[in-house]
């Protein structure tokens, strides 16, 4: 085991001596950990004093987290630049050949600059982070407790090994340093916005949900490193020398996946959307058992919390609740002013947003707003049962008719999303990352146009049609 890791270990300290010598790198870097955290320290005098004035004790305990993750963050975007030159800065320096002809596995090669690319970063960030610590130790203010402190030092470091993970698949893909950087973009504001929801869950304290959003990252951050591992071709980063935007290329080569050499529209449906509903089969079956997961968590929530909340509430609040209930307009006027065309729209954006959500982490984030879009019915299901109605009828009246079209479209449509994530992760030998993709986008494309929006059509008329009739029936004619 040793002997394999030895080859790492190798290429990792030749990075770390070629990139010590380098002051344009050390300086800034030097210069962003030692002073940042200063600058953080008296915006956060100055907003404890103007929340003093309201007693806003709760932000003011969540302030030193959420600036120990901002001081964290700072740095891994300065240090970067070391993973975005791994492999393309070395071509342009003309010292990728020795590299690369080493007796050295793929895997040694890239873990080796992986390495060097995450430490660097986060001895920075812990750096910055100990000094801010002792600024705010030395001014008396409370230090967060020891798991909330776990969490953010998890997260800076999953943060920093997702950065770099990225920068490092971006460097292997880049002919040049140039084009590397000016891609760097598509990593820091992903994890900024990231670094927003994490925020409002430190904001909100409930530490289970932190380290789900911990969990979340890791696997993005395993699944980056898969992808870089996948799609590390020696020949590749010696062969090619510029980038071309082939815009005949990519339609040639999307439209010939995309039609599968199809001459009729019987025969597309016959040989191309079939041969794609054969390859997500197995993602298909992941998410009838994710369909059956999310129902049964959002039943169980609901069950579990809605009731206690409603056996603690006082009866001026539940009377409320009914005042508020008998302010709903009458179902029955609803019925018939329902719009298919608005219907369908709305469900054909969930599934794009759900593809633009996986193609951004693999399918994770895919997979958990299709997820949330199948929970609620369990969701809705036990709060008709808290209610004291009885939920099967209403559900077979309002769900069925058109939830046999729709909730398979939607299943159909995150498989495969899930597929695409997979195939990116998995090695294709003589392909390029770019190839695979826009093999998959035609994927997606031929199921979402041939099954997914016909399904989502069908769903949508009888959602606006059928399906408040046969309520109105169940009801007698309204919900009160």
């Amino acid at each position: 085991m040793f002997n394999k890791l030895r080859p790492v270990w190798l290429v990792a300290r030749r990075e770390l001596r070629d990139q010590f010598r380098d002051w344009r790198v050390l300086l800034p870097m030097l210069i962003l950990t030692l002073c940042f955290p200063f600058l953080m320290n008296e915006f956060a005098k100055e907003t404890v004093d103007y929340l003093n004035q309201f007693n806003a004790n709760l932000v003011l305990e969540r302030l030193v987290p959420i600036s120990i993750m901002i001081i964290g963050f700072f740095p891994i975007t300065v240090a970067l630049v070391v993973a975005l030159e791994s492999f393309v800065g070395e071509k342009e320096r003309g010292t990728i050949e020795p590299l690369l002809t080493a007796p050295f596995d793929d895997w040694q090669l890239y873990f080796g600059k992986l390495l060097v690319g995450a430490i660097t970063p986060l001895i920075a960030s812990y750096t910055s982070i100990g000094l801010y610590l002792w600024m705010i130790h030395r001014q008396g203010l409370t230090f967060p407790d020891g798991m909330v402190m776990l969490q953010l030092m998890l997260l800076t470091t999953a943060h920093a090994v997702v950065m770099v993970s990225a920068a490092i698949v971006i460097s292997v893909q880049s002919t040049s340093v140039k084009a590397a950087n000016l891609l760097a973009s598509f990593i820091v504001i992903p994890v900024a916005i990231l670094m927003q929801g994490e925020a409002v869950m430190l904001f909100w304290g409930n530490e289970t949900v932190l380290w789900l959003g911990i969990a979340g990252v890791v696997i993005i951050a395993v699944l980056l490193i898969r992808v870089g591992i996948a799609h590390f071709e020696r020949e590749y980063l010696l062969g090619r020398e510029i980038d071309t935007l082939n815009l005949k290329w990519i339609a040639r080569t999307f439209w010939r996946n995309f039609t599968g050499g199809a001459v009729s529209l019987w025969d597309w449906y016959r040989r191309a959307v079939m041969s794609s509903l054969r390859r997500i089969f197995s993602a298909f079956l992941i998410m009838v058992v994710v369909a059956a997961v999310s129902l049964w968590l959002s039943y169980d929530w609901v069950m579990v919390n809605v009731s206690d909340a409603v056996s603690r509430a006082s009866p001026e609040a539940l009377k409320k609740v009914e005042e508020n209930i008998e302010e709903l307009p009458e179902f029955s006027s609803m019925s018939g002013h329902l719009d298919a065309s608005f219907l369908f729209l709305n469900n054909t954006r969930s599934m794009a947003t759900i593809l633009l959500a996986g193609l951004t982490s693999f399918g994770v984030l895919g997979v958990m707003i299709y997820m949330l879009n199948i929970g609620l019915i369990g969701g809705v299901y036990a709060l008709f049962k808290l209610l004291g109605v009885s939920p099967l009828p209403i559900f077979l009246a309002g769900i069925l008719p058109h939830g046999i079209f729709e909730i398979p479209a939607l299943m159909i449509g995150s498989a495969a999303v899930l597929y695409i994530g997979a195939v990116i992760v998995t090695p294709q030998t003589g392909k390029s990352m770019g190839e695979v993709i826009l093999e998959m986008m035609a994927d997606w494309a031929k199921l979402f146009v041939g099954v997914v929006v016909p399904l989502l059509a069908v769903a949508a008329l009888i959602e606006a049609y059928v399906t408040p009739v046969l309520l109105l029936r169940v009801l007698g004619g309204g919900m009160r």
